[in-house]
């Protein structure tokens, strides 16, 4: 008969996976490297698995491990989404809330949301993801994040995840002001340019992909950059071109650098959607955090 598994196993699993090592993880949970070895044991013990694989270059999930990695950081996040929730109930604070954006999300809808959060829950810690819904997955999954506000259109996560359509965004091609490319009408113009954008594996980059695969002469993006900051940066000092939402140049600080182009081909608009796992329940903090991002998106 299996032993039941504890918590404190559990911890002591998703510390390694998460560290590497058991020195790493022992200093992070203030435990003994054996106490820590015990509890792996007593775990691959209770489940009949070894999880991990031990080597003179550190230590590696099996299999197996790889599998039960996923439940027991789902396990440990609800856990601690259900302590919070509790206090939150109870009037006390404390606790945190994980979220993701996409980029132009975090350059306009983001700091108003947040501003009004902070006042409604001033104890309360927000920690903010920025990027690509495909880089969030992972953290999704595990229930490190609570949700995020990404770029979306309908696909093979949809059984996995809630998509609650919340906004869409125009977007355009920029260059900093004084680019040769300026006057530029229409895309056949700026085949030959340098661009720079996100990886198009997915959401709304992918359909820009689809959009210019299209062409008679496929544009060449030469520049991978996984950041809004990062690709408006080397816009900025470079003739390289990007296409961001266009209320992303209307941000003070964007503004005088750079310029939007009125091209005779419409790029796609992008659709931003509320995203979590379907069977993740929010606390009421993070339910309200989630009711300001509606508010604000539908402005």
């Amino acid at each position: 008969m299996a032993l039941p598994i504890k918590l404190n196993q559990l911890k002591a699993f998703v510390e390694v996976s998460r560290h590497g090592s058991i020195r790493a993880a022992s200093r992070f949970l203030h435990l003994s490297q054996p106490a820590l070895t015990k509890s792996i044991r007593e775990l691959e013990g209770s489940l009949g698995a070894k999880l991990f694989i031990r080597s003179n270059q550190g230590i590696y999930l099996t299999d197996c491990g790889e599998s039960f990695l996923r439940r027991a950081s789902i396990i440990l996040e609800e856990l601690r989404v259900g302590q919070e929730e509790i206090q939150q109930r109870l009037g006390l604070s404390g606790g945190t809330i994980n979220i993701g954006v996409a980029g132009s999300i975090a350059r306009s809808i983001m700091p108003k949301v947040i501003i009004q959060f902070h006042r409604d829950f001033p104890n309360l810690k927000v920690r903010i993801m920025e990027g690509q819904l495909l880089t969030m997955l992972p953290q999704l999954r595990q229930g490190e994040l609570d949700f995020t506000v990404n770029t979306y259109y309908p696909g093979s996560l949809d059984a996995e995840f809630n998509f609650e359509r919340l906004m869409q965004k125009e977007y355009k091609v920029i260059m900093r002001k004084d680019h040769p490319m300026n006057k530029a009408t229409s895309l056949d113009q700026l085949i030959d340019c340098d661009w720079t954008m996100p990886t198009p594996k997915g959401t709304y980059y992918k359909q820009l992909s689809d959009v210019f695969s299209m062409m008679d002469k496929p544009m060449s993006f030469s520049v991978t950059c996984e950041t809004l900051i990062g690709c408006m940066s080397l816009v900025a000092q470079s003739d390289f071109l990007t296409i961001v939402s266009v209320d992303t140049i209307d941000d003070p600080l964007f503004k005088q650098q750079f310029v939007a182009l009125n091209l005779t081909e419409k790029l796609p608009y992008a659709t931003f959607a509320l995203v979590q796992r379907r069977d993740h329940a929010l606390s009421p903090a993070g339910e309200h955090l989630a009711r300001l991002f509606r508010l604000y998106c539908r402005d």
